[in-house]
């Protein structure tokens, strides 16, 4: 196991800002972490790290307790928001964050690192002249120089084009093979959605889901073009559980887990009552869909309580 908290608290004066947050991340896995602004997140995210103590619960690193500072040498954190020495180069840089981690680096590891972030080519240049892009690349590089078992990357992506995020997706793929956990906190859900195990979504301090991405979206939908739709065909379709219309399309909901014998079934028994099948288009409920329903369910389970 990587990361294990549970009942986390935290409050800042009389405003809660994490209110009982418990899960995991094991090895070789990428969690992904989402909710709105305010939801908790980065002070989830640092009282893993210590950078803020919890009012109350537990949380263990990589075997160790949280508390001790040995738990966090082997842990690679890119922040939201950082500033690094402008007078510095990438290879000063990184030199200084090795000594700091008090780990044996190689010389020729730290360029390797240059070289995956894609900043080989600047690896002599002052920081101050480089972009925004560019410093969140060598964050990321700082982030694993040291060969860390657990990356901790809060928005990696905020200052990236799409080459950039890209990037940054393949470095995280790269990363789970080698059997790295990543807690991944990012804004940007469709990237979450490509490269997370499981997500975990925050609201308001509190862990509103989690779950894999297959248990959170619950569902599959299916486009059809149908003709010739009989009251009975019609009344099928509706057993799916929901169906919507517009001219001749359908789009039904179907259950995730059972993909493999719902959508043969449903068109042969169309055919059998009548229907003319003219197009079948697979389609998925969106993380971001997900998101949204579940933070509306909240705020009007809220809504409902305050009256």
């Amino acid at each position: 196991m990587a990361v294990w908290c549970s009942g986390l608290r935290k409050r800042y004066g009389r405003q809660p800002a994490v209110e009982d947050v418990s899960f995991q991340v094991h090895r070789g896995e990428v969690v992904g972490l989402l909710g709105p602004n305010g939801a908790g997140k980065t002070s989830v995210i640092k009282m893993l790290l210590g950078l803020a103590r919890p009012d109350a619960g537990e949380v263990v690193l990589l075997g160790r307790p949280g508390s001790d500072p040995a738990a966090r040498a082997r842990v690679g954190y890119l922040p939201e928001l950082f500033r690094y020495q402008p007078w510095l180069t990438p290879l000063e840089l990184l030199a200084l964050h090795v000594r700091l981690s008090g780990l044996d680096v190689p010389a020729q590891d730290q360029r390797a690192c240059l070289d995956l972030v894609g900043l080989s080519g600047r690896a002599s240049d002052r920081l101050g002249g480089f972009s925004k892009g560019m410093q969140q690349r060598l964050g990321l590089a700082v982030a694993l120089v040291a060969g860390p078992e657990l990356v901790i990357l809060d928005e990696p992506t905020s200052a990236l084009d799409p080459l950039g995020r890209a990037d940054v997706r393949d470095i995280v793929l790269q990363l789970r093979s080698r059997g790295v956990a990543v807690l991944l906190n990012s804004h940007l859900i469709g990237e979450v959605e490509r490269v997370c195990d499981r997500v975990v979504i925050l609201d308001r301090g509190r862990v509103a889901a989690s779950g894999t991405l297959a248990e959170l979206l619950g569902q599959r939908e299916l486009r059809l073009q149908l003709t010739a739709v009989s009251a009975d065909a019609r009344a099928r379709l509706l057993a799916t559980g929901q169906a919507e219309q517009q001219d001749d399309w359908f789009t039904v909901a179907l259950p995730a887990d059972d993909l493999g014998t719902a959508v043969p079934d449903l068109i042969a028994d169309l055919v059998a009552l009548g229907a003319r099948v003219h197009a079948v288009e697979p389609g998925r409920i969106s993380l971001e869909e997900r998101l949204l329903s579940i933070l509306r369910d909240g705020a009007e389970a809220r809504a409902e309580g305050a009256r």
